[in-house]
């Protein structure tokens, strides 16, 4: 698969330091490529650096060193700073601070509205915006009315009718209940996989980077370690001594392994778990069996 975004060496510090002062940098060469169409899961604690590197993928934030290229644009050209923003779109953590207008449909309409999109165009991209994200029905409501879960897919909506290729979700998940973190993801998922829009999730819940095609985890502002979920996630250690989590399913395999019991190397949801677990006891009572009828 084609790059869409390459990250060259990318040094980021939010102060210059005043002289004979040293100033930390937020990131610490960034290597990092992400293909069209590819869903990929950036992972770290707070504070290191996931959402800073987040922002420079549309020209929030950029590099102080090092290059950020979008498409084959490069992010300090503030002559592409137009077509980047339309190339890749920004969902933030809280869905608040993105809902400007009292009117759903209003809502998603006000990017297109910004870029000089004809009416008729307009209509109909909000329509299939929010018919995309399960929220056509909604569209005379209120968003003071909807759900925190709601409220985030009118906010991914709005960046839909914008018809990106790219969409960037900085924690979109963090401020909302379980029920509201499915609606969201199923949506982002739906969106990859039906219209091959290239998702880069920004997260701390390790449920979700497992849906991931690739993962990619951050510390200090630095990659340790990137690939598949299966990959990351047998690290199970070296995750541990960056102070991040693990699946809990996949913590459970890895206790039981560390016992001494046969389970595979690493399993990533509760069902793989609960197979790896009706296997292991199969197994135990056939050899049991077998024990039985050798005594006999």
């Amino acid at each position: 698969m084609k790059d869409f975004i390459k990250v060259k060496e990318v040094y980021f510090r939010y102060d210059e330091p005043e002289e004979g002062e040293s100033s930390d940098f937020a990131l610490e060469g960034i290597e990092l490529s992400i293909a069209k169409g590819e869903f990929v899961a950036i992972v770290g604690h707070n504070g290191s650096g996931k959402s800073t590197l987040a922002k420079h993928f549309n020209s929030l934030y950029l590099p102080t060193t090092g290059d950020v290229i979008v498409d084959g644009m490069n992010t300090k050209d503030d002559d592409r700073l137009f077509d980047i923003r339309k190339k890749v779109g920004l969902v933030l953590q809280n869905p608040d601070n993105q809902i400007v207008a009292g009117i759903v449909e209003e809502d998603v309409a006000f990017g297109c509205e910004n870029l000089g999109i004809p009416p008729k165009e307009i209509r109909k991209r909000v329509d299939e915006a929010l018919r995309a994200v399960d929220m056509y029905e909604y569209r005379k409501h209120s968003p003071d009315k909807l759900s925190g879960g709601q409220k985030q897919r009118v906010a991914i909506a709005g960046i839909i009718a914008m018809e990106p290729e790219c969409i960037v979700l900085d924690e979109p998940t963090a401020m909302l209940d379980p029920q509201g973190r499915d609606e969201v993801i199923s949506t982002v998922m739906k969106l990859n996989k039906e219209r091959g829009i290239t998702i880069i999730l920004i997260t701390h819940y390790m449920e979700e980077a497992v849906l991931a095609d690739r993962v990619v985890m951050i510390d200090s502002g630095k990659v340790f370690t990137e690939g598949t979920p299966r990959e990351v996630f047998s690290k199970v250690e070296l995750l541990k001594q960056h102070r991040l989590d693990v699946p809990q399913a996949t913590e459970l395999n890895h206790k039981l392994r560390g016992c001494g019991f046969d389970l595979p190397d690493c399993v990533l949801n509760e069902e793989e778990c609960a197979e790896a677990l009706y296997e292991l006891l199969q197994g135990s009572r056939k050899e049991n069996k077998r024990e039985k009828n050798k005594q006999k």
